[in-house]
C-alpha cells in the first residue's frame, strides 16, 4: 500500500497527522504552517512530516497533485466570539482564498475543510467556492467538549457516534498537588471576581460568564468545557482552579504531553487553535476506510 499524499495547510501542530496515525494510514505528509512553536511541537511528535512554510508562497512548493487536501483557515475573522464580526475582508480569514486555489491548482482526489459557526451569507460564500455545503459537528460526540464547528468535504459526511464522554473522563486527578504559584489555583482576588461575574445555570452543572460563554466552570465529573474559551474545573478543597494543559489536550483528544515542550500559556493558544483529533479521525474514516475508497491510493 503506497502511502497517502496529504498536504495539511494552516497545519498548527499536526493534528491531522495524529487522526492519519490512529486509523493506521500511511502517509505522505506536508504541512504548511508559520508558527515556530507550533512547528516545533509538530515535528518533535512526526520527525517525517515535511513543512513547506506559508501559505502564501504556495507557488513556489515543488508539489504536484495530492490525495488530500485538509486545513482549517484561521477563523477569528468569522467567528461568532469575534467582537468586531469580520468577514473575508480580514486578512486571516481571506487565507481561505489560499485554500481554494491551492486546491484548483493540486486538484487533491479528496479535500476537507473546517471552520467556525458564521453568518449564513459567509457559509454559503465558502459553500459556493468549494462547491460543497457543510455539515456542523460538535466535539462533544468524541470529547468532553463543546466546539461546534462545520465541515466541507467532497464526501457526504455523517456525525460520529456519540462517545458519552464527560469531564470526569478527562479530568487531571493529581492537581490538588500542585503549588500554588503554579497558578493553577485561583488567588482570593480571582475568585472574588469569577463569584462577581458568574451565576449558576438552572441545572447547576456549570457557571457561565457572557453571552459567549468565555467563561465556564465545570463540577468535579459532570458535563462538558467549551474548548478555545477559558473554563475551569471545581477543586472542592483548595476552590477554583484553571484547567490544565494536561486537560485540554484531553479536550481536544490530543495525546497526553503532546504540547509539554513548550511554554504552558503557547500549550493553551495552540491547542485551543487545533482541531478535536477523533473528530477528523471520524471524518478520515468515512472518506478513505472502505473499499472503494481503498481502492484509489493503494
Amino acid at each position: 500500500m503506497r502511502p497517502l499524499k496529504v498536504l495539511s495547510l494552516f497545519d498548527g501542530i499536526g493534528a491531522a497527522r495524529i487522526a492519519f496515525d490512529r486509523l493506521d494510514i500511511p502517509v505522505e505528509y506536508y504541512a504548511s504552517e508559520i508558527d515556530t512553536h507550533c512547528i516545533q511541537v509538530s515535528t518533535e511528535n512526526y520527525p517525517d512530516i515535511i513543512q513547506l512554510g506559508d501559505v502564501k508562497d504556495w507557488n513556489t512548493w515543488d508539489l504536484s497533485e495530492v490525495d488530500m487536501l485538509i486545513g482549517g483557515t484561521p477563523c477569528q475573522g468569522f467567528s461568532y466570539a469575534s467582537p468586531l464580526m469580520l468577514n473575508f475582508t480580514d486578512p486571516r480569514s481571506s487565507l481561505f482564498f489560499d485554500f481554494v486555489n491551492i486546491k484548483k491548482a493540486l486538484k487533491p482526489k479528496h479535500f476537507l475543510m473546517e471552520n467556525v459557526r458564521m453568518k449564513a451569507e459567509w457559509e454559503d460564500v465558502i459553500s459556493q467556492y468549494l462547491q460543497a455545503a457543510p455539515i456542523e459537528i460538535n466535539s462533544n460526540l468524541v470529547s468532553a467538549q463543546n466546539r461546534r464547528r462545520l465541515y466541507w468535504s467532497d464526501t457526504p459526511l455523517v456525525h460520529p457516534k456519540d462517545l458519552n464522554i464527560t469531564w470526569g473522563d478527562i479530568r487531571q486527578n493529581d492537581c490538588a498537588d500542585e503549588p500554588i504559584d503554579e497558578k493553577y489555583f485561583f488567588t482570593e482576588k480571582t475568585h472574588a471576581w469569577v463569584e462577581k461575574h458568574i451565576s449558576w445555570n438552572p441545572q447547576k452543572t456549570l457557571r457561565t460568564w457572557g453571552d459567549h460563554e468565555k467563561c465556564q466552570m465545570i463540577e468535579a465529573s459532570h458535563g462538558k468545557g467549551v474548548s478555545g474559551q477559558r473554563f475551569f474545573g471545581i477543586e472542592e478543597e483548595r476552590g477554583l482552579r484553571y484547567i490544565t494543559p494536561l486537560e485540554c489536550e484531553r479536550a481536544q483528544t490530543i495525546p497526553d504531553n503532546y504540547t509539554a515542550s513548550v511554554a504552558k500559556t503557547r500549550r493553551y493558544s495552540m491547542i485551543g487553535n487545533s482541531f478535536t483529533v477523533d473528530v477528523i479521525k471520524d471524518i478520515l474514516e468515512q472518506i478513505f476506510i472502505n473499499p472503494r475508497k481503498m481502492l484509489e491510493w493503494v
